[in-house]
């Protein structure tokens, strides 16, 4: 069985102080894709760039303290790769890519919209330009799964207040389009809801109010995987018995071997 596991560490220092790593070496996924890490490589100790048993790679951000994404793999990969050829975006530290022999496994950081127009319009942008690149990868023939923060709710069940969030970032209209497209038209698979279709499964909540305890969250962090490697997810899982950030670990198994 192959474990893979997504997580926006909202700061690799800030989780690592809240038991991150401890619960890293006990899960034991194979591929282990983070998000926002939010660091440098000089801020970073030996057991952060590379945990008992695991490889680290990296794409940082140019801007200190912002973004940054990486992977961490128990089997060395064949090739690892940043950024995906777009200077604006590569800039920000939004994608690292493993390739093994029969997988591709990529840890993604879309650009969140919420803090104001500006910073909608990147998203915009990012999608206008990831769009491209994953129908690509779909056009390889490889097996391939994109982990990561998509900053994104898909449908009405993926958040508790979808009514009050119509015209908010994370929920437009021209946002859920763009994923239904990547599902429908390019054929990729929302993993999760393939194994999961319960409502109120959430994988990030707002740090206001008590959203957590009360479960008011989203679901934008995702596998979205090739229609071959998605078939073998066995079991998915969110993890939210200890908090490491304010999004919780997304794991799913998949009968598959690199």
């Amino acid at each position: 069985m192959l474990r893979i596991v997504s997580l926006n560490l909202n700061g690799i220092r800030s989780a690592e102080r809240k038991g991150f790593f401890p619960w890293l070496a006990q899960h034991k996924p194979d591929i282990l894709c983070v998000q926002e890490i939010k660091a440098q490589q000089a801020d970073l100790t030996v057991d952060m760039l590379a945990p008992a048993g695991y490889q680290g790679h990296f794409h940082y951000a140019e801007k200190k303290g912002y973004s940054g994404v990486g992977l961490y793999t128990r089997k060395k990969a064949r090739q690892v790769s940043m950024g995906f050829g777009v200077k604006e975006f590569d800039a920000e530290g939004r994608y690292v890519r493993a390739d093994y022999a029969e997988l591709t496994v990529i840890s993604v950081y879309l650009p969140s919209g919420s803090s104001g127009e500006e910073r909608q319009q990147a998203k915009f942008r990012f999608m206008d330009k990831f769009y491209p690149h994953l129908k690509k990868l779909k056009a390889s023939g490889r097996e391939v799964v994109v982990c990561g923060d998509w900053n994104i709710a898909h449908r009405e069940i993926d958040l508790k207040n979808w009514r009050g969030n119509q015209k908010n970032s994370g929920f437009l209209p021209e946002e859920r389009a763009w994923l239904t497209q990547v599902f429908d038209d390019l054929k990729w698979v929302d993993v999760f809801r393939r194994v999961d279709q319960r409502p109120e499964q959430y994988t990030w909540w707002s740090n206001r109010g008590q959203a957590y305890a009360k479960n008011v969250g989203w679901r934008i962090d995702y596998h979205i995987a090739t229609p071959g490697v998605a078939a073998t997810a066995k079991r998915a899982a969110i993890y939210k018995d200890e908090k490491f950030s304010d999004h919780a670990p997304l794991t799913i198994d998949y009968d598959f071997k690199l």
